[in-house]
């Protein structure tokens, strides 16, 4: 009688071990977190979110991307990876190894490509990742407005961004995947701010619209759609195509074109002469942006 009381009480013994070895699998399988759903951002210092003025060490931090994160956080967590390069071109992204100005926090990629080391993170992340944004293109034309040059300079630099634009998204579509969203972004028309300019140029700022909607806008479309990338116009989305007749008044330049006093609002073109946007102007390409993959990826 003795001897059976204990070997059932070892019986019992065991099977709590195993209850309790059964309990602490559960709970770190529970405790394990789900792999991140990453934000992929690829292009030039709109897609860093780079400001003038910021202290060394955080000068990319609140640009569009990160914003986007935050816009749609209710129904999807994204994680920023943000492969964006100051200065960068359509032809940079694809042949030029590294990058002298990354975005902060930004993944390294000092022996390769901008476009490959994005492909590269993609392939390897396969099935995690949540949206593609891509930012490129301002710099291809940089010469033109820093010339004053008129619309024939953006004709000539069109076929290679064409060209380039249509590569970039092929391989990023090849590497993300059918199924993942990717939106393809266009810029505030910086040179209206011509028309506040020293010396005022309106003919600059009125042929600037001109590229910007029948040459630069409708060219981005096309090699996104190429690439099924949604193309956010963020040129019209920011008043750049309303009539020059409409005025408005905007200190310290009196009453100028409500076209042109948007650009002075959301970017630091008027003010200081450079050509990124403010708080303001990311903010508004955030939520551009978000609206745009919430109705992608609802």
């Amino acid at each position: 009688m003795q001897r059976k009381l204990v070997v059932a009480m070892a019986s019992i013994g065991m099977l709590l071990g195993l209850v309790g070895i059964t309990s602490a699998v559960s709970q770190g399988r529970s405790s394990q977190q789900p792999p991140p759903t990453y934000l992929v951002a690829l292009g030039d210092s709109y897609a860093e979110g780079y400001q003038p003025g910021f202290v060394a060490d955080d000068p990319t931090l609140h640009g569009f991307n990160d914003r986007v994160v935050q816009l749609v956080a209710s129904r999807h967590r994204l994680h920023l990876m943000n492969f964006g390069c100051g200065g960068a071109t359509s032809e940079s992204m694809l042949h030029e190894i590294g990058c002298v100005a990354p975005a902060q926090n930004a993944p390294s990629y000092a022996m390769t490509t901008q476009a490959a080391s994005a492909a590269s993170f993609m392939r390897s992340h396969r099935g995690h990742i949540g949206l593609v944004t891509i930012s490129i293109g301002f710099n291809d034309f940089t010469h033109c407005v820093e010339q004053m040059s008129d619309v024939s300079c953006v004709e000539a630099a069109l076929p290679s961004l064409k060209t380039n634009l249509k590569s970039l998204v092929t391989l990023l579509r090849s590497a993300a995947g059918p199924e993942v969203p990717m939106i393809g972004t266009s810029y505030p028309d910086v040179a209206l701010a011509t028309w506040v300019a020293t010396p005022r140029r309106e003919d600059l700022a009125r042929q600037s619209l001109s590229a910007s909607h029948t040459l630069i806008n409708p060219t981005l479309a096309a090699a996104y759609a190429s690439g099924d990338v949604s193309f956010v116009n963020v040129t019209e989305a920011t008043g750049a195509f309303i009539p020059l007749s409409t005025m408005t008044t905007l200190a310290p330049f009196g009453t100028i074109p409500q076209a042109v006093a948007n650009v002075c609002r959301l970017t630091w073109k008027c003010a200081i002469g450079d050509s990124h946007p403010n708080a303001a102007g990311y903010g508004a390409i955030a939520k551009l942006v978000a609206a745009r993959y919430l109705q992608l990826a609802p």
